[in-house]
């Protein structure tokens, strides 16, 4: 039963990774300011529900498995055209991952581990509703700006640092 759970729940931590690597390639790609903080905001999610479930993973007894490559964005152009396809792409991602893991988790006997995934399908639902929005044009996905905040102009570098 506990090497069961401690499965599902190093298959469900590397499906998270691979999303949060591919959210973190996406931001490189994604310079709308708006857009790009609705990813980092989901990133810095996703870092947090990674640290619950491997939290869990080790108090099973278990071992994390880590690896941090990036999954490569082939196709998705540059500037303003990458944004539509890496968000589209996201967005059914996002769904497919909640429909490859609902039933699984909601099969789970064990409530506490449960009810843990479960917060992470909810977020995941959450983000998918920002990618719908951010492909409709909204630029207000995480609250509305000041009326005195001036035009938005500019984009955001796809590195932290120039050298």
């Amino acid at each position: 039963m506990t090497t069961d759970l401690l499965s599902l729940l190093q298959e469900f931590y590397k499906d998270k990774l691979t999303a949060l690597l591919a959210h973190i390639s996406g931001a490189r790609l994604v310079a709308q300011y708006d857009a790009n903080n609705t990813y980092q905001y989901i990133i810095n999610r996703e870092e947090t529900q990674l640290q619950w479930i491997g939290q869990a993973i080790v108090g099973l007894g278990g071992e994390v498995s880590m690896f941090n490559t990036e999954p490569d964005r082939p196709g998705a152009g540059k500037g303003k055209d990458a944004a539509p396809q890496i968000i589209g792409e996201d967005l059914r991602n996002a769904q497919a991952f909640v429909d490859r893991w609902k039933p699984r988790v909601e099969a789970m006997t064990n409530a506490r581990h449960r009810n843990m995934l479960n917060i992470v399908l909810g977020e995941t639902l959450e983000q998918k509703r920002f990618f719908e929005q951010a492909l409709a044009g909204q630029l207000d996905l995480l609250g509305r700006r000041a009326e005195h905040a001036g035009a938005r102009v500019g984009a955001v570098l796809p590195t932290r640092w120039i050298e």
